[in-house]
């Protein structure tokens, strides 16, 4: 998928733009204090559970972050001033897998075009000494961000089933082995994966610094695991909707078209009477 603004943006070329008039940088690290007490300078705070995901009290509906309605997300949007034309670059501290890479796909899943991923972080626009800030920043609200649906492809939990054991269709789960495995479950009440998805964890995005590979890297690892199957056969999962988004930056910045989101992932199956499957059970 060729676009003319990379999903991913450097520091170094972040620090060149900041002051930029159409330049809005998005904290989505999850913990106010941290941004509290200290965050890029100029950039405003975004919190994942209230305003990136419409958490039910029964997980078993959508899981632990299913997306918000669209109007709610718009008019988050519109509250922090971002328009069509603004230029948005988000951040986390866990090399985009908090939330930022979660952001970053609901805005491009509305149809914004200028928007981008701190490679690194937040750690890594200290090492170049990007200017920080701990004062509460001025919120300019925009007018209404016209939305109407969600325009990249999405997954439920029926499509899943439907194909997860299916040949012609790749189920990727991202999270970490041991979970995939079912030897452990921190999270979710179950251990285990769904039967027929292969595990990809997300830390194979990036190198042994922390930092995505390059798009060439990316694009042959994953085109290696697609073969034939197209982008709509494929879909990628988590735990709860938010890291399997980090894969599917990663197949952006490698060029390739984005695959289906299974935003319930993990935490909405597991809860669902649904078929699991470990590493010694398939």
């Amino acid at each position: 998928m060729k676009t003319t603004t990379s999903p991913i943006i450097q520091a170094s070329e972040l620090i060149e733009l900041y002051k930029s008039e159409d330049l809005i940088i998005i904290d989505v690290r999850n913990a106010k204090k941290n941004y509290d007490e200290k965050h890029l300078k100029g950039a405003l705070f975004v919190d994942l559970n209230t305003q990136l995901a419409d958490i039910k009290e029964d997980l078993s509906i959508g899981g632990r972050h299913p997306l918000p309605k669209i109007e709610d997300f718009a008019a988050t949007l519109s509250h922090l001033g971002i328009t069509t034309k603004s230029h948005v670059v988000i951040y986390d501290d866990k090399n985009g897998a908090n939330a930022a890479a979660r952001f970053w796909w609901m805005l491009k899943a509305v149809g914004h075009e200028k928007v981008q991923v701190l490679n690194g972080g937040f750690q890594e626009a200290e090492k170049i000494n990007f200017p920080t800030s701990s004062k509460t920043e001025i919120y300019i609200k925009a007018e209404p961000y016209k939305v109407d649906n969600w325009k990249l492809q999405i997954a439920d939990i029926n499509d899943v089933e439907a194909v997860s054991q299916n040949e012609n269709y790749i189920v990727i789960d991202v999270r970490d082995v041991e979970r995939y495995n079912g030897e452990t479950e921190p999270i979710d009440l179950i251990a285990g994966h769904i039967p027929g998805a292969i595990n990809i964890p997300l830390t194979e995005n990036l190198n042994e610094n922390g930092l995505f590979l390059s798009p060439d890297e990316l694009r042959i690892k994953y085109e290696n695991i697609f073969g034939n199957i197209k982008s709509q056969n494929t879909i990628v999962h988590c735990g709860s909707g938010v890291t399997a988004c980090h894969t599917l930056l990663a197949i952006a910045y490698a060029e390739l078209e984005i695959p289906k989101l299974y935003v319930g992932s993990w935490s909405e199956w597991s809860r669902n009477n649904k078929p699991i499957a470990t590493k010694n059970k398939n």
